[in-house]
């Protein structure tokens, strides 16, 4: 049995008793209808609070719980804050404006009360950011050993996308502590990796299982918090415009591994986390001339081409290769090509004399 049902019948039976007393009253003037008085407006007040009671109850407070749960934390511990400060300045200033004459002194406490309340919760909210610098300053200083752990990085959210939960590299990232904060997964993200998982298509069901498996993974990690929570977008339908919709409305940056999404995110001013740009960041840095030793193990695409990786997975084209194959060689840097894909690397075998080294 729903609350909103209980709540209509509750309503009802009170409005049906207000409306017989209210009857009862008005067949004063027509004492000999008192019994129709007293049905008539009694069923007109049960039927009222069988239909109205949801529009003033349940569905408000639906509306209210979905707004706040829209909020980021910061911004809900600065509103909250600035609210308590702004009654305490109007109760300061109330025995004082109580003393003018009146009506001001009838009128003008109040209007302090919703004025300073008004403001102290917008100043707050404004300046949220430097506040919670401020209590993570004063957290670390506390700590014990200045280890204190910073409101900002503990309260961070980051909306993780679906792509970034198959991929797999964001668990062993956040076994690193790069990640500090919570990983909000919205349950439209879960639902979606769900039907991957349940997908025909067997590539797309094992991707999708890995996700899963990512996931509970995820949950398990002592230095990382995890929430899925049921927050949605109204009125939007594709996963991608609700992840960064919601990155507007919490301030909180995507993790993902899309690039369409990063893209369409960054033109509408949402910040993203690139888990294949960090993996490009820190690859390691070769310059032309360079040289390096390399396992050549594969033939290249062209004529005489060589194929070897560091360790880091970048691929060496080495163009005189294909002689060298299965042996570690050499190999002397003469371009690096950064592409959208990652780093290609070209180099060759320096040879002496026109004979292998």
């Amino acid at each position: 049995m729903s609350t909103e049902f209980i709540l209509r019948i509750v309503f009802m039976i009170v409005l049906a008793i207000a409306g017989g007393y209210w009857g009862y009253d008005l067949s004063k003037y027509n004492p000999s209808e008192v019994y129709r008085y007293i049905l008539a407006i009694g069923l007109v007040g049960a039927l009222t609070g069988l239909i109205l009671t949801p529009y003033f109850t349940t569905r408000p407070a639906r509306a209210l719980r979905s707004l706040l749960g829209r909020v980021a934390a910061e911004t809900l511990f600065a509103g909250l804050l600035g609210l308590v400060v702004g009654l305490l300045t109007a109760a300061l200033l109330a025995f004082p404006l109580s003393l003018l004459p009146a009506p001001f002194g009838n009128v003008l406490p109040f209007i302090g009360v919703l004025l300073f309340s008004y403001f102290g919760v917008s100043l707050f909210v404004m300046r949220q950011g430097d506040i919670m610098s401020l209590f993570s300053t004063l957290s670390g200083r506390s700590g014990e050993g200045g280890s204190g752990s910073s409101w900002t990085n503990l309260n961070r959210t980051i909306l993780l996308d679906t792509s970034v939960i198959i991929d797999g590299r964001v668990a062993d990232i956040a076994k690193t502590g790069f990640l500090p904060g919570t990983l909000l997964i919205p349950r439209f993200v879960l639902n979606e990796l769900q039907y991957i998982a349940d997908s025909p298509d067997g590539l797309r069901r094992q991707r999708g299982r890995r996700g899963m498996e990512v996931l509970a993974e995820l949950q398990k990690l002592p230095n990382i918090l995890v929430r899925v929570s049921d927050i949605d977008v109204e009125g939007v339908r594709e996963v991608d415009d609700k992840l960064i919709v919601l990155g507007k409305q919490l301030k909180s940056p995507v993790l993902t591994n899309d690039y369409n999404l990063n893209r369409i995110a960054e033109l509408q001013g949402v910040t993203v986390l690139n888990i294949n740009e960090l993996a490009n960041a820190v690859k390691s840095v070769v310059l032309p001339g360079e040289i390096m030793n390399i396992n050549i193990f594969q033939e290249g695409k062209e004529m005489g081409q060589g194929v070897g990786y560091m360790d880091d997975g970048t691929m060496v084209v080495v163009e005189n290769g294909k002689d060298y194959i299965g042996e570690y060689k050499d190999v002397h840097v003469t371009k690096v090509l950064q592409t959208a894909a990652g780093r290609m690397i070209f180099g060759r075998v320096e040879e002496e004399n026109g004979k292998r080294r």
